[in-house]
This record gives C-alpha cells, sequence and structure tokens, in this order.
C-alpha cells in the first residue's frame, strides 16, 4: 500500500489555518457592497399572524427590504426523508400559522446589522395566540390542541417494523423487564454559528454557507427560486463543526437568499446567539416504551418497543428518521428471536427537531442497554456476562437483524472482554456513592447505497465520487463532494491518496466543499459516511490512476507493469534502480500526450463513482465510572473508557479525537444538556454544555476488523463516541444506587433529578 501513509498519526493539514486565523468561514467573507439581514421571529408558540405592519421598519435609516409572509407566499422547502402514510412533506419558508417560538416571520436587510435589527424591532405583529402542546405525551392526548386541525391528530406518521409475533413472544417469556425512557432534547452547538453571504448576480446566485451538504443545498435553493442548478453555487469554506446541524437549507437561509435576489447585491447574515435554542435544529427528544423478553438462562428471546418521536412544529429535512434509525438499531450487537418496533412521530408547538450527531442511535442504545442492566439485576448475574452471553460471534457475521440491518465484520465480544479488562472501579472515602456503568453498541456508517435510499423514502443518492488528478509537476490533487467540518477528512484524504498512487503526502492537495468545482454528492459530510465513500471512492480512483502511470513507464522502460514500482519521485524496475524514469517526466509526458501506449488518452485524471453493495457497521463498547452526591444528586464521571473498532484506521490520531470528542457530546446529554419549555412553549434559557470540569480522562482501545464492503476497508466513525455515553452514565448511576436503579431511566441525570429519584418524588 504505497509509502505507509494509512495507519499513520499524521498532524492534521488543516489545523495549521485553523490555529492561526487563516481558516475560511462564511462569517470571514466580505463582498463589495455587502448588506445585513435580521430575521425577526415569533415571540409566541403556536397562534395566527393576523397582520405585519412595517411602516416603521422602513422609516429606519439604512433599510433596504424587508419580506414578510405576503411576499413569499408560495416558498418551500422539501422534507428529503419521508416515512410511510407522511402527512406533511413539505414547510412553508414564511407561514402565518405559528407553530413554535422562534419560528420566522419577517426578514430585514440594511447597511448595517444595527439598522436591520433596529428596524425588525418596529414591525408591528398582530397575533391571535392558541394554547401551546409541549411533549410528545401532551400531544396524544385526547383534548390536545391540534396544530394542524385538518389532521384530526397531531401524529404525522404511525408505522410497524420487525415481527408480527414478537408481543406474544414476550407475553410468554419466563422473564420480562419493561421500562419507560425520556430524552432530553439536545442542541448541536458547533463552533461556528450558521452564517452565510448570498450574492446574486451575472444570472448566478452565489453563496458562502456554513454547511455539511453544499449540493444538497444547492439542489433545494435551485428548485424554491426556480433556477437552474448551474445557476447555483454553494461554497462551504471551513464549516467550524457541524454535529448534523448543518446538514440541509434552513428557512431563515432560504430568506437571505430571497434578499439577495431581490436586492441584486450580496446579503450576510449570522445566526444570533439567542437563536441557537428556537431555530437551530434540536435532536433526541423522544420518548421509548420498551419491553425485554428472556428464558431462565437469561437468553434473550425479544425486544419490543413504541418509540415515540417529538418532530416539533413540522418534519424538518430529515422527517422521521432518527426515530426509524433508532428502531432498526434497536437490536444492537445482540442475538434476538424476535424484535418489533412502532415508530410515531409526532408534532408539538416546539421547534422542529433535526439531526444531531449519533442520529437516534444514542436513544436506542440507552434504551437497549439499560433494561439489560435491569435484567441482569433482577436475575442476580453479572452484567457482562450477560451480556457476553448474548453478544453476536464473529464466525456470525455477516448477520441479518430481525430489523433488516445487515452487520458487515466485526468481534464484538471482544470489544467488551477488552473493555472489562481496561475498567479499574474508583476509590474514595468523600461520602459520595460510586458506580460502574457498561453500554455496548453498532455503529451504522457509509449511509448508502442509492437505491436502499430510494426504498426507504430518501429522495438522496448514496454515492460519492472522487476526481483524483496527477498535474504535469507530478503532484496530486483530490477532489470529492464530502466536506470538511472539523473532522480532520482533509488530512485522511490526502493520506489515502498519497499512500495508494505512492507519492509523498505533501505533494497531496485536497479540494472540497464548493459546488462549482467538486464532484456532485448528493448528501454531503453526514452519517459518519465522507471517509467510507468518499475514500472508498478515492481508493479506486487511485489504483486506476497508479497502473496507468506504471503502464506509461513500462511503455518507457520496456518493461512489463507488474515488474515496476514507485519509489519517492521515480518509477522504477524492481531490483534494478539504475532503470528509472522520474515521475514528473511521465507526468508532463502524459499531459503533452508524447510517447504514450497505442491507444491510451492523454492526462492523468481519473473519476469514480462509488456506490457501496451495503452500509458498513462500526461497533464499540462504553464504561464509566461515576460518584453520586446523595445529598445533592450530583453526578461526576470519574472515568471513562471506550473500545472502538471502525474498521481500517487511516490515521489513529483523528480517530481518537473524533470518540473524545464525541464522548464529551455523549456526557453532556447522559447529565447536563437539555432544552426544557415553559406550559406557555417559551424555551428556557438555560442550556448547559460540559466542560473540562465534567469531561474525566478517556481512555480509548481502537481495534481494527476491515469492511469486507468498502474499499480500503474503512468504516465511519464520526458518530461513534456520541453513542455510548448516555447509557453507560445511566447504568452507572443505577450501579451507585441500587435503591432506585429501576427508576433511572431518564437523560439528562441532572443534580435535581438524581435527588428526587433518591427522595421518590
Amino acid at each position: 500500500m504505497g509509502d505507509g501513509h494509512v495507519g499513520a498519526r499524521t498532524p492534521r493539514r488543516e489545523d495549521a489555518r485553523l490555529l492561526t486565523g487563516r481558516a475560511r468561514y462564511a462569517g470571514t467573507v466580505r463582498l463589495p457592497g455587502q448588506v445585513h439581514a435580521y430575521v425577526l421571529r415569533s415571540p409566541v408558540a403556536h397562534g395566527r399572524l393576523l397582520g405585519c405592519d412595517t411602516k416603521g421598519a422602513w422609516a429606519v435609516e439604512g433599510v433596504l427590504d424587508v419580506i414578510t409572509p405576503a411576499d413569499a407566499p408560495s416558498l418551500r422547502l422539501p422534507c428529503v426523508n419521508l416515512a410511510p402514510g407522511q402527512r406533511l412533506t413539505h414547510y412553508r419558508v414564511l407561514d402565518e400559522a405559528i407553530r413554535y417560538a422562534g419560528q420566522p416571520l419577517a426578514l430585514v436587510a440594511a447597511r448595517t446589522p444595527e439598522a436591520a435589527r433596529d428596524a425588525a424591532d418596529l414591525i408591528d405583529l398582530e397575533l391571535d395566540e392558541l394554547p401551546a402542546v409541549v411533549g410528545v405525551e401532551r400531544a396524544l392526548a385526547a383534548d390536545a390542541p391540534l396544530l394542524y386541525p385538518d389532521w384530526g391528530t397531531n401524529v404525522l406518521t404511525d408505522f410497524p417494523l420487525g415481527d408480527d409475533d414478537c408481543a406474544a413472544v414476550v407475553e410468554a417469556a419466563p422473564h420480562v423487564v419493561e421500562m419507560t425512557f425520556r430524552m432530553g432534547r439536545v442542541s448541536p452547538h458547533p463552533l461556528e454559528p450558521r452564517g452565510l453571504v448570498a450574492h446574486y448576480g451575472g444570472d448566478e446566485l452565489t453563496v458562502h454557507l456554513s454547511t455539511q451538504s453544499p449540493h444538497h443545498v444547492r439542489e433545494h435553493l435551485a428548485e424554491a427560486f426556480g433556477l437552474t442548478h448551474d445557476r447555483v453555487r454553494v461554497i462551504a469554506g471551513d464549516t467550524g463543526g457541524g454535529f448534523g446541524g448543518k446538514e440541509h437549507l434552513y428557512p431563515d437561509e432560504a430568506l437571505v437568499c430571497l434578499a439577495a435576489l431581490r436586492l441584486g447585491r450580496p446579503v450576510a447574515w449570522s445566526e444570533a446567539p439567542g437563536d441557537r435554542l428556537t431555530a437551530t435544529l434540536p435532536a433526541r427528544a423522544a420518548v421509548h416504551r420498551a419491553r425485554l423478553a428472556l428464558d431462565h438462562d437469561g437468553r434473550f428471546l425479544a425486544l419490543q418497543a413504541d418509540v415515540l418521536a417529538d418532530l416539533g412544529a413540522h418534519p424538518s429535512n430529515i422527517g422521521i428518521s432518527t426515530a426509524a434509525v433508532t428502531a432498526t438499531l434497536l437490536p444492537g450487537p445482540y442475538r434476538f428471536d424476535r424484535v418489533a418496533v412502532r415508530v410515531r412521530g409526532v408534532v408539538t408547538t416546539t421547534t422542529p427537531t433535526g439531526s444531531y450527531r449519533g442520529f437516534g442511535q444514542p436513544e436506542g442504545t440507552l434504551t437497549r442497554e439499560r433494561l439489560i442492566d435491569e435484567a441482569a439485576r433482577r436475575l442476580g448475574v453479572d452484567r457482562v456476562e450477560l451480556r457476553l452471553r448474548n453478544l453476536l460471534e464473529p464466525e456470525e457475521l455477516p448477520y441479518t437483524t430481525r430489523v433488516f440491518q445487515h452487520y458487515d465484520s466485526g468481534d464484538y465480544p471482544r470489544a467488551l472482554r477488552t473493555l472489562r479488562d481496561l475498567v479499574e472501579p474508583v476509590r474514595g472515602d468523600d461520602g459520595r456513592r460510586r458506580g460502574i456503568g457498561y453500554s455496548c453498541h453498532v455503529e451504522t456508517t457509509g449511509m448508502g447505497p442509492s437505491n436502499d435510499l430510494k426504498a426507504m423514502g430518501a429522495l438522496a443518492g448514496g454515492y460519492e465520487t472522487a476526481v483524483l488528478r496527477m498535474e504535469q509537476d507530478a503532484s496530486v490533487v483530490v477532489s470529492s463532494g464530502v466536506v470538511g467540518m472539523g473532522q480532520g477528512i482533509e488530512t485522511a484524504l490526502a493520506q489515502l491518496a498519497a499512500d495508494r498512487v505512492g507519492v509523498p503526502l505533501e505533494r497531496v492537495r485536497v479540494v472540497l466543499g464548493d459546488t462549482a468545482v467538486t464532484p456532485y454528492s448528493s448528501v454531503g459530510s453526514i452519517a459518519s459516511r465522507a471517509l467510507t465513500l468518499g475514500g472508498g471512492a478515492l481508493v479506486r480512483a487511485a489504483a486506476r490512476l497508479r497502473d496507468k502511470l506504471l503502464a506509461i513507464a513500462a511503455h518507457r522502460l520496456e518493461a512489463a507493469p507488474q515488474d515496476l514500482e514507485l519509489a519517492g519521485d521515480v518509477v522504477r524496475v524492481k531490483g534494478d534502480p539504475r532503470a528509472s524514469v522520474a515521475l514528473r517526466e511521465l507526468a508532463t509526458s502524459a499531459w503533452r500526450g508524447w510517447d504514450l501506449p497505442e491507444g491510451m488518452q492523454p492526462g492523468l485524471e481519473e473519476r469514480v463513482s462509488y456506490d457501496p453493495p451495503g452500509y458498513t457497521f462500526a461497533y464499540g463498547a462504553h464504561a464509566a465510572a461515576v460518584a453520586v452526591d446523595p445529598e445533592t444528586g450530583a453526578v461526576e464521571v470519574e472515568r471513562y473508557w471506550v473500545v472502538n473498532d471502525a474498521g481500517v484506521l487511516v490515521n489513529p490520531a483523528v480517530v481518537e479525537g473524533q470518540i473524545h470528542g464525541g464522548v464529551a457530546q455523549g456526557l453532556g446529554q447522559a447529565l447536563t444538556e437539555a432544552i426544557c419549555y415553559t406550559e406557555e412553549g417559551q424555551p428556557i434559557a438555560d442550556y448547559l454544555l460540559p466542560t473540562t470540569r465534567e469531561v474525566p480522562d478517556i481512555e480509548v482501545v481502537l481495534l481494527e476488523t476491515p469492511s469486507p464492503i468498502t474499499p480500503g476497508g474503512m468504516k465511519g466513525v464520526g458518530e461513534a463516541g456520541t453513542i455510548g455515553p448516555p447509557a453507560a452514565v445511566a447504568n452507572a448511576v443505577a450501579d451507585a444506587l441500587p435503591e432506585v436503579a429501576d427508576r433511572v431511566t431518564d437523560v439528562p441525570l441532572t443534580p435535581s433529578a438524581v435527588w428526587s429519584l433518591l427522595r421518590g418524588r
């Protein structure tokens, strides 16, 4: 495999510009004549906009445009992921029907940000307020106000997955554990807020946007404004974190583009700090009612769940698909005779929910792993041994689960045994009660193939394309439709290209994030797929490019291609260094069309699309050691351990960094993070992200089981760290507090929540 770049802990090449202020963020774009936009949002959660008087706004000096619902009655955005029987497939960008606090109602464009804000404050809104509906259980009540009265319900979709006879197996089982779990609503919190600069000139709409999916956004903009796709260009730049929250076009972003089209000059907008909890889509909000059935020997018989997903005011770009992923990954790495999941998506008068790192998998893992721990407690058996008794063995893989997931490769018991050997109890005599919790998971990665997405109701393709070019000077350029957003994909693709072509790493440049110059990517960098799909395409392109180089060299050296090798800056005959030709000379000849084998096309550029035959499935095992203060309910995570297998590791240091960051986010979901609402549907401003005080030392062990699917053997790892922490921490708290173990079901486990559990409240 070339010069051994794959598997090396190469420093991330992105970091030099990120750490020295040379990054290319949307907020740093400055164009001639640029003006500024401010989005006016609804102060109420439910109601109707009866009037919108803009006279005061127009009186402010510097105001250039004011856009209200009357100006954009037909401007809509689509839901790309559609569920069976889904009642709503598009939503208005500006709507007189108000369904959440923070919903866009108007946009002001002005010469300065201050003038735009002042003018927006002077817009006089006439509102007819209606009762709010907060929480899925309240939304299902018979007397709940309806967000869409013509539906006659607040249920957007309701469908089953799995075995029809699962309930009968559960009812007949010797042992059944039944619990209800509630997951708080959490917010992606990237370093760079959402923002864009849009400019319409020369019949082209150019949008500098902080996004994970530039081609996806381009399609939605073109369709929304009736432009041909070639007249829309989206440039992603260095996207400072996404975590799923930037995987599509938002209504407020579409409004900024509308202002640019109307004004014919650049319009800039950036999300205000207060918008983060009301406008950027949150996730995780769900209620699971689940049952685990076991036989007398502790063998898992059946797993049954009713998954209630809080969709907020309307289905977002991804619709109900997070709950569908919860359902399809609910069995995890275990053997079950029967599995059945009912999935319901429910609308409430809250911000629409969307993608967040982990995408339904932390929720399902929490439910399954808490059920397993509670079963072990009730049966009086060791938690790890109960898991090992039911984990799929390597010889059973590939394996298709009862909910249609085709696991490709792995050794799940090895991961758990390795983890068990790492874990060391933390001792202390400070009056706090200590416990250790475990969790195991399978992670779906490498989203595709395209026809599977079509069958699932996703209006998108799952393939990726790599363009690999060697220039006349033997430098190499990689172009891919996936996006860099801090995850290290630029470094990983460069390593793959250098390794597979056989050139020095410093001679490789990677181009990402611009729809005008990169190959088409239907969904971009989401779902732990950038390296698996983009890298898979690149591996194949590199093989073709290398073969062409060797064929040209063989023609020049009068040797067989298999007798040649790339060595630094030359191609030479193996065992005879004197019989060689400079790589630069070969590249120059190829582009000039000189001395090529008969029938060979000039140039050194390969374009390969890779549509995978299936998903890849990474996996991991997590453990947390916690200390609980019984007087205050405060939970401290003192140690954390992870064993993870993401297939072939292109850069182990990047993988470890991804896991560390994911664990920090997972600990936030477990302990501190939740968007809460008043009964009137107003979000409560307090939102507590974990700090270095809440994130302990994390010990990571990396395993490597190559995927038989991916060229190069890689699997995804972007979401791995987020999946295990809520379950591991909840299991650790239950271990520390056995008297309330069966009631440790909800996250986050805030001090007040744990304090209330201990006092029976």
